[in-house]
């Protein structure tokens, strides 16, 4: 059975749309495509494509007028008047959200190391307005329910038969796939605590599984580094409330991931009910990371 990116996907979806638009953001239901639930309106049309190993995947993004309008509003902060109609700019911010939900999407699952999906790619391929009737009836088609801040709102998805096996969580089938080395996978439930510690272990010989377990309840500081500079002193010497630190880290890098001082990975701020978290987007294995902080 192929790994399946259904959850994957669906985070990314509401985690990029939050991050960006300063909403709550939910996925309520996810039904087939009826073309006669939509009202005969315009919809912003995305095509991407998504390449991996062997696959090469074709995904359609749908997004109607009242969706459309609501997301480039917010992305602007909710300021002056909500469009009634799609323009240019409205135009140019679903590209931009698309292309972020895309990029997470990649990042997050290449992260995994799943044997069969390696590499994942995505390409903008390009993008219009259209007519919400005349959206081809071809492959597979759906409308997920999202709810922005309480209100409903249609997001549309089309997905090529290629990808079918890798997201049958979202399709509703679970159809085997077979790589090119032969290697078939399956998603794999979460995992307990003691489950957990026992995969550690497993990584390691008997022995030194046996010693590490004894160190699991250390406490061990995790930090993240934002950025760094060298500065010479008599500029330290210098500084005063209300001086600006400029520092070398460029706003869109991602955040270094520091424990007991040692890098083991990276990843992005976010936030988590009033207060700041991280969330990982590079991470060695656990036995790099055992390596790293000295275990």
């Amino acid at each position: 059975m192929a790994s399946d990116l259904s959850n994957f996907f669906k985070d990314e979806l509401t985690n990029t749309l939050e991050q960006l638009l300063s909403k709550n953001v939910s996925i309520d239901t996810i039904v087939d495509f009826d073309i006669t639930s939509l009202d005969d309106t315009q919809c912003i049309n995305v095509s991407v494509m998504f390449n991996f190993a062997d696959v090469s995947s074709n995904w359609n993004f749908y997004v109607p007028t009242v969706t459309a309008t609501k997301f480039e509003y917010f992305m602007l902060g909710g300021m002056g008047d909500l469009k009634e109609h799609i323009d240019d700019e409205i135009t140019d911010a679903i590209n931009e959200i698309v292309s972020n939900i895309c990029g997470s999407l990649c990042t997050s699952v290449n992260a995994q190391g799943f044997p069969d999906v390696k590499s994942l790619k995505y390409e903008s391929l390009n993008s219009s307005i259209k007519d919400c009737k005349e959206i081809d009836s071809s492959n597979k088609k759906y409308i997920f329910n999202l709810t922005l801040d309480g209100e409903k709102l249609p997001l549309l998805m089309s997905f090529d038969d290629e990808i079918a096996p890798y997201l049958s969580q979202i399709i509703g089938e679970e159809i085997e796939v077979e790589n090119k080395n032969n290697i078939i996978s399956t998603p794999q439930p979460q995992a307990t605590q003691s489950q957990q510690n026992l995969g550690i272990s497993s990584l390691l010989s008997e022995e030194s599984a046996q010693n590490l377990q004894l160190l699991f309840d250390i406490k061990l500081k995790l930090s993240v580094r934002l950025g760094t500079k060298n500065f010479l002193l008599k500029d330290i010497l210098r500084w005063d409330i209300g001086e600006i630190i400029e520092l070398e880290q460029m706003v869109n890098e991602p955040l270094e991931i520091l424990i007991n001082g040692v890098k083991i990975g990276e990843g992005e701020a976010v936030i988590v009910e009033g207060k700041f978290g991280l969330k990982v987007k590079n991470i060695g294995n656990a036995s790099s990371r055992l390596n790293q902080i000295g275990l």
